[in-house]
């Protein structure tokens, strides 16, 4: 059984015997910024290229008794985005791309938690939700898993990490700029840890 496994079979015994220990079913995570990452790979010229955005703001709450019940509501300022070389970034968020200057904010909101077989947390999930980039809203489906620190106790649920996946159409929102330089699929890595508030 690897490691990573482990964990998170760990984490679900240990939400199990949070919920049953009579604590509240919804509880509030904050983002712990410096050890979070929102990161979009995309191609140019067939060159894969990173960039990252900084996260603004994050409203994150766990339902211990019923994890499909959980929510996320995170902003980003696209403002601050950087993808390497300063030419790149330039063009990322420029009108005809990002339109950063108009349109600041992006949010991504949770409609819709699934977990994964036979409803296990240990098996991963899948979040449905809303994307606003560039003053467009579109729907946006992310695979998430959740682990603990290594070497933390089976019920210590006080720091998790959220690994997050996809791939979104920045044609979808409106930011067809150097159609023939930039490929349209943009892939969505995102890392975050957040610590139960109080």
């Amino acid at each position: 059984m690897s490691l990573q496994l482990s964990r998170r079979l760990l984490i679900t015994a240990g939400l199990a015997s949070w919920a049953t220990a009579g604590l509240a079913a919804s509880q509030r995570y904050e983002l712990v910024r410096e050890r979070s990452r929102v990161a979009f790979i995309f191609a140019v010229s067939g060159a894969s290229q990173t960039g990252t955005v900084p996260i603004r703001s994050a409203d994150i709450r766990v339902d211990t008794r019923n994890l499909a019940r959980s929510s996320a509501d995170v902003t980003a300022d696209i403002r601050s985005a950087r993808a390497g070389m300063l030419f790149v970034t330039q063009a990322l968020l420029s009108p005809s791309v990002l339109d950063a200057e108009n349109h600041p904010i992006v949010r991504y909101k949770s409609t819709r938690i699934t977990l994964g077989r036979a409803g296990r947390i240990s098996d991963g999930a899948r979040i449905d939700g809303e994307l606003t980039l560039r003053g467009v809203t579109r729907p946006l489906q992310l695979a998430a898993s959740l682990t603990r620190p290594a070497g933390t106790a089976p019920d210590d649920l006080s720091v998790l990490n959220i690994r997050l996946t996809g791939m979104l159409s920045r044609a979808a929102f409106g930011a067809t700029g150097y159609p023939k330089l930039v490929d349209d699929p943009v892939n969505l890595d995102i890392s975050a840890e957040i610590r139960r508030s109080g």
